[in-house]
């Protein structure tokens, strides 16, 4: 999908230009893995004409295997509006995504054999929010990953703006239910699943919907947390919803990203190797202190490598 964001200082209602970025959590996974060294490959449908090529020639740049994107002749591409602020005014978004060429996609159009080659398969709730499509694709897709022993990594990624929450959380939780990792914000635990408390006994009580071994959460200014079997590990020092941060995504565009995603990218890409839950943690962490570093004028990119990070 495409990301259109106003210029810093301007309003939805007022600007008169918007800057396009190719945008989407699961195509942001992959893109991250990929920067890291990871395989990765991004299965999805785009309309068969420039806006949709742009975004396969974006990833495809990125080292994103797109082999197994559709093309669909005489569709929409998926797009949502951004106006970034400081506190305390929020972030404006606006989506547009209703009947766009990935929200017609049917089970019918995902290529399973390519799906299920892999270690790792990176779900998220957005794709379920999408619509009846999208539910079934992800049900299935977990159905089959489950019968084929691939690890399921799942971020529940609520979007209040895509579906209620009492619709969300009963579609989401047999979802995160069948999670090997899984990823969900504090409050998203508190409102779609009733989950409540201080972050321990709020992640023990999200524990018990899943079979998931190693559960990641933010929880605003107080920080994030993993939960991981028995042990809880919780770092107060990063302070993610409150950081915010201009990165550049390639030397010519600078993209801002929240810190609070970049934990998530990070603890995704930490998941691949063959380390602790723990270490994933930490660098999670660890790449969220630079963020607080990358100014629109700085050339630096993001961390390209787990030893930078």
């Amino acid at each position: 999908m495409w990301r259109l964001s106003v210029p810093t200082g301007r309003r939805l209602e007022d600007t008169r230009t918007l800057d396009v970025e190719v945008a989407g959590a699961e195509s942001n996974v992959c893109t991250a893995l990929a920067r890291l060294g990871r395989r990765t490959g991004w299965v999805s449908r785009v309309p068969d004409h420039a806006l949709g090529s742009s975004i396969v020639r974006a990833l495809r740049a990125d080292g994103v295997d797109v082999s197994a994107v559709r093309r669909a002749p005489n569709e929409r591409l998926g797009t949502y509006f951004i106006e970034y602020a400081t506190q305390p005014r929020p972030i404006q978004v606006i989506y547009d995504r209703a009947d766009s060429a990935a929200a017609r996609m049917t089970v019918e159009d995902v290529d399973w054999a390519y799906l299920l080659d892999t270690r790792v398969l990176h779900l998220t709730g957005i794709t379920a929010a999408l619509g009846d499509n999208g539910r079934a694709i992800v049900a299935q897709a977990l159905q089959r990953a489950r019968a084929a022993g691939i690890t399921i990594s799942f971020d529940v990624n609520y979007r209040a703006k895509m579906w209620p929450a009492e619709t969300a959380g009963a579609a989401l939780r047999p979802m995160l239910a069948e999670a090997d990792v899984l990823f969900c914000k504090g409050a998203d635990a508190q409102r779609l699943f009733g989950c409540s408390g201080e972050p321990q006994p709020m992640m023990e009580a999200l524990q018990k919907l899943t079979r998931a071994s190693a559960i990641y959460c933010t929880f605003g200014e107080l920080g994030a947390a993993l939960l991981h079997g028995v042990r809880f590990y919780f770092n107060r020092r990063c302070r993610c919803r409150l950081w915010t941060a201009w990165a550049v995504a390639t030397p010519l565009r600078p993209v801002r990203l929240t810190a609070g995603w970049m934990t998530i990218r990070a603890l995704a890409c930490g998941a691949v190797p063959a380390w602790l839950p723990s270490r994933c943690h930490s660098l999670g962490i660890a790449c969220c202190l630079p963020a607080r570093s990358w100014t629109l004028c700085s050339p630096k990119k993001p961390p390209t490598s787990c030893a930078e990070i």
